[in-house]
């Protein structure tokens, strides 16, 4: 069923979180994906925590604490990469598949949009570095209301923007944590489940689940 707004969490979803340490890879060692597994979690942990005690911090402060966790726990990576991994982070890949479905969404004459934890710059950073411009039409930075998803005021940043009812966003995410929490916002959810990670928030479970974007 076609949906007046598609609607696209960033990190994970369109864009490898993944890609920043894998493309140092050679230098960061055999711990690169343990070192690229904890930037994640803590990154995540970090506004999950944050939000709950009305504290909130840009998300690029976060994912540099988030690195600097992960680089302690993992002695063998030398901290001189420091500065070369979050450089990478601002130019993450997208999914392969992400381009051409996103242009297929608009062409059908629906909105496109991202809703993303990350600051305005990062995520203007990733969509230029993907050459997502032309294919997308907004995004929606958790700034401009200062709480993480999942909030439910995150997610009303898009019904109010496009004075739709939640029902009519049709909203992905790769994180099962975003799915429950836009379903319990109302959202039509599809789950990527790029990961084949186990179900879990069994409340609030997806419309539909995808292992990528294709099928979209």
């Amino acid at each position: 069923m076609s949906s007046a707004a598609y609607v696209f969490d960033a990190y994970g979803t369109l864009f490898d979180v993944h890609a920043a340490a894998r493309r140092h890879a050679s230098r960061v060692g055999p711990d690169y994906q343990r070192l690229s597994d904890l930037w994640r979690a803590k990154q995540l942990e970090y506004s999950w925590v944050r939000t709950l005690m009305g504290a909130y911090q840009d998300f690029w402060p976060l994912t540099e604490q988030a690195l600097d966790y992960a680089l302690a726990r993992c002695p063998s990576v030398d901290k001189a990469l420091r500065s070369d991994l979050l450089e990478a982070y601002w130019r993450l890949d997208c999914y392969p598949e992400v381009p051409a479905v996103l242009k297929e969404l608009r062409q059908r004459g629906s909105k496109v949009a991202i809703l993303s934890n990350g600051s305005p710059a990062m995520l203007e950073a990733a969509v230029a570095n993907a050459a997502l411009d032309m294919v997308i039409d907004d995004i929606f930075s958790v700034d401009a209301i200062r709480a993480y998803k999942t909030a439910p005021a995150v997610y009303d940043l898009v019904t109010t923007q496009y004075r739709l009812y939640p029902n009519a966003v049709s909203f992905q995410s790769s994180n099962r944590w975003d799915i429950a929490g836009a379903a319990k916002f109302g959202f039509r959810t599809v789950w990527v489940n790029r990961a084949q990670m186990p179900d879990e928030y069994f409340d609030f479970g997806p419309d539909l689940i995808l292992p990528s974007l294709d099928s979209l």
